[in-house]
């Protein structure tokens, strides 16, 4: 088995390695295949491989039912991973913020800051249209078009 690659993949290449030895001429019976399948896997299998043979003979197994159970810890597993994956990604999403309380009395403070705020936009909008103005390129006579703005506060 190559990492990266699903029980579905290993149990076709094993299926068709089987079939073209069974058409040459070699006779398999189940036990035989069902020995073999967890040898192909790898390291990462392990734990199911223990766990299957333990609590299951594998003379008595199908190829199918073997499979299938691989199949479904291979489900568990991507499911797990995606669980982390998830839990990792909104972790890292989580803002802190912090509130400044103002006093309700200094009624000189909030409009202030609200003034300085909008003084502030303005400055950053204004900025920003004469950079706007000053791209308008007229293609025809390759001159600069400018554009008068008056804002009123």
């Amino acid at each position: 088995m190559k990492p990266g690659e699903t029980i579905a993949e290993v149990q076709k290449q094993f299926t068709h390695i089987v079939n073209h030895l069974i058409g040459l001429g070699k006779m398999f019976n189940k036990e035989e295949l069902n020995i073999k399948i967890p040898k192909c896997l790898d390291r990462s299998w392990q734990p199911k491989v223990t766990t299957i043979s333990k609590t299951k003979d594998l003379t008595t197994l199908t190829t199918a039912t073997l499979f299938g159970n691989l199949r479904e810890y291979e489900l568990e597993m991507i499911r797990l991973n995606e669980q982390e994956h998830g839990d990792r990604k909104q972790k890292s999403i989580m803002l802190k913020s912090a509130v400044q309380k103002e006093d309700s009395g200094d009624e000189c403070s909030s409009s202030c800051s609200e003034t300085e705020t909008l003084t502030l936009l303005t400055r950053k909008f204004s900025k920003f249209l004469r950079k706007r103005a000053k791209r308008r390129v007229n293609h025809s006579r390759g001159t600069i078009i400018k554009r008068s703005i008056i804002l009123l506060i």
